[in-house]
């Protein structure tokens, strides 16, 4: 059961810090229409260290938790788990599907690289091997 509850705790923080703060359904476009508008970046609604911290004192209290057999309640974990896998399935597919319909993506890959035109190095230029 402390797994379980666990596990629906951080499926809750992971979607609090894949959600935007201000949910373009209820507050309209946020993306710039006119060259006045100003363009707000990606704001999450759980920011990032908040979600480590609060996924780092899960995890601490959930191993505090297994030492008391209080908390040791017998359960069919298939069922549990079954369960989880389906939540998470289907909270993801919803919070995919929203990204996917307001263009935003809560990730960054690093900077753009760009390349250059290809230029030949070799010296005459001419494409003929010598």
């Amino acid at each position: 059961i402390v797994t379980y509850g666990l596990g629906i705790y951080l499926l809750n923080l992971l979607i609090a810090f894949l959600s935007p703060q201000i949910d373009p359904e209820m507050e309209g476009p946020t993306l710039p229409n006119s060259r006045e508008d100003e363009f707000r970046p990606f704001q999450r609604r759980l920011p990032e260290f908040k979600f480590w911290y609060s996924y780092v004192k899960a995890f601490l209290t959930a191993g505090t938790m297994t030492f008391f057999s209080m908390f040791d309640i017998p359960v069919f974990w298939p069922i549990l788990l079954l369960y989880f896998i389906t939540l998470f399935v289907l909270t993801m597919k919803r919070q995919i599907k929203h990204m996917i319909k307001y263009r935003y993506v809560p990730f960054s890959f690093g900077k753009a690289k760009y390349k250059g035109k290809d230029t030949d190095v070799g010296g005459a230029g001419d494409g003929r091997d010598k």
